[in-house]
């Protein structure tokens, strides 16, 4: 591509006045591809981004509202957010779904909004070769689920068994905010947010079971600061998927 394509990204972050706290927006479809053509967007510009908010961040606040993507850029943000010396609160601000919905798994707290949701299931890919090729891509891809489940009990402690997650998993499950407080998935739960959580057509027809309040827009006011910075992260993540549209392939959970 040329030198003068505009880099996008899914994520967004900034420390605050006196460096002793960072507010990251993980907004969009977490892509490993999009470095590939647009430049560093994925969790390298992550991870140089992370270091160059500053020793002194002592608070990270995590906002997620993500449809999903790789689950291996997924796990390098979430190993890089578990090196990091800050604590880490997490706020679903609409849906945190896939992948998207492991990566809060490791905060110190998770908080959902009365009206935000959390989507599990079992990692899935797209594979294509020999007889060979699609049993090693079957392995690959059960061990990543297994690495997955163990962030979801982990967190949950004696709230969730082992075998209640598989049936949730298998069942691709939305779960609503007092559900996944239930199951020890979230916190604490805040009162409804004024952004409306929803799904673009591309992730609608991906997924199973989306609740019909995803399928469609809701129009409701938030901040015109808020607006702006959600729309920027909204486009971004926009130009990403129009690129990833022409890609079949790689591990996406």
């Amino acid at each position: 591509m040329g030198k003068n394509k505009q880099t996008n990204k899914f994520f967004n972050m900034k420390a605050s006045a006196d460096g002793k706290s960072a507010d990251i927006f993980i907004y969009g479809e977490i892509t490993k591809w999009a470095w590939e053509e647009y430049g560093e967007v994925s969790s390298i510009s992550f991870k140089n981004e992370l270091d160059q908010l500053g020793d002194g961040i002592e608070t990270i606040k995590l906002y997620i509202n993500s449809p999903g993507g790789s689950v291996f850029e997924t796990m390098a943000i979430i190993a890089m957010l578990q090196r990091h010396p800050a604590n880490v609160i997490s706020t679903i601000d609409g849906v945190g779904a896939s992948c998207a919905s492991v990566l809060p798994m490791i905060s110190n707290k998770i908080i959902m909004y009365a009206n935000s949701m959390l989507m599990i299931h079992n990692a899935w890919t797209y594979a294509s070769g020999n007889a060979e090729q699609l049993r090693k891509a079957a392995d690959d891809i059960e061990r990543i689920n297994q690495s997955m489940i163990q962030f979801y009990l982990d967190r949950a402690g004696d709230k969730l068994d082992a075998e209640t997650l598989k049936q949730l998993l298998d069942a691709e499950t939305w779960l609503r905010a007092e559900e996944a407080l239930r199951y020890g998935l979230c916190d604490e739960i805040i009162a409804t947010n004024n952004a409306a959580a929803c799904l673009d057509d591309k992730w609608a027809k991906e997924y199973k079971n989306v609740p019909n309040q995803l399928i469609s827009n809701q129009n409701i006011a938030i901040s015109a600061e808020e607006m702006a910075l959600r729309q920027q992260i909204s486009n971004d993540s926009k130009a990403n998927s129009a690129y990833l549209n022409t890609i079949l392939g790689g591990i996406i959970s």
